[in-house]
């Protein structure tokens, strides 16, 4: 029973870390074109 003192702060403290680094992904444009990339592998220039 102690461990989870331990334990729940941390996976509070990372669930919070992978949030913010969605939303700072999302800011940031990193979802805009999804599909651009997959289009540019199949052109021949």
């Amino acid at each position: 029973m102690e461990t989870l003192l331990y334990l729940m702060p941390i996976a509070l403290l990372l669930g919070g870390l992978g949030l913010a680094a969605f939303v700072w992904a999302l800011r940031s444009g990193q979802y805009e074109d999804l599909d651009g990339a997959a289009e540019r592998v199949l052109l021949d220039d």
